[in-house]
């Protein structure tokens, strides 16, 4: 990180802080953003260079998050299941997404908005499907804060700690530690492949 130009530096030590919350906040009302990939950076970054307050990260990555899902709830309780059929594709929701994010809502609930902070493709879809849905908003405020409290604090929590130690890592050790960070990175990205293809088994079994 010491490696940054100057400009760079300023920019992020400025303006990072808005920017982790502003693209946390719209990927929770229904775009597909990096959230994650940014509260990841900002952590590290601030773990890393000090320029950063990490307490500051965290509060914005939490407010971004809670105030993008209830945004996309009301959306989804004003407009409905149609509306989400009808415009989901264009923002990355196919009829497949949308057919596995309901049918998991209806078998699961509150645990589709709590756990759907951790993947992706539900993280866009959980706040707008619990309003079409018809859930509560006190149910859904309770599931939708602890979810995103928990993945702050974890991945902004992990970020933050690999910053720290960043140094190190580019030190002897650095080819081992980038190796197996491709081998987790591939492995993690297989791993969400087959949940996915299970979630779209468990939907079409449901279905039927």
């Amino acid at each position: 990180m010491t490696a940054l130009p100057d400009w760079l530096h300023l920019a992020l030590a400025t303006h990072g802080v808005w920017l982790v919350g502003a693209i946390i906040g719209v990927e929770s009302v229904g775009l597909p953003l990096p959230g994650e990939a940014a509260l990841l950076a900002a952590a590290i970054y601030a773990g890393s260079t000090g320029n950063l307050s990490i307490a500051s990260v965290l509060a914005a990555a939490l407010v971004g998050a809670v105030l993008g899902d209830s945004m996309g709830y009301l959306i989804g309780r004003t407009l409905g299941w149609p509306f989400l059929v009808r415009h989901g594709p264009r923002f990355g929701l196919s009829a497949i997404r949308l057919g596995i994010g309901r049918a998991l809502f209806l078998r699961h609930g509150g645990k589709v908005v709590f756990l759907g902070r951790f993947v992706a493709f539900l993280r866009v879809l959980a706040a707008s499907l619990a309003g079409a849905s018809g859930m509560s908003w006190p149910r859904f405020f309770a599931f939708n804060m602890t979810g995103a409290v928990v993945w702050v604090g974890t991945v902004g929590g992990a970020g933050y700690v690999l910053g720290t130690q960043v140094e190190h890592l580019f030190g002897p050790i650095g080819m081992a530690a980038l190796g197996l960070a491709v081998v987790a990175l591939f492995a993690g990205a297989a791993a969400i492949r087959r949940e996915e293809r299970r979630m779209i088994a468990e939907a079409g079994a449901m279905a039927r």
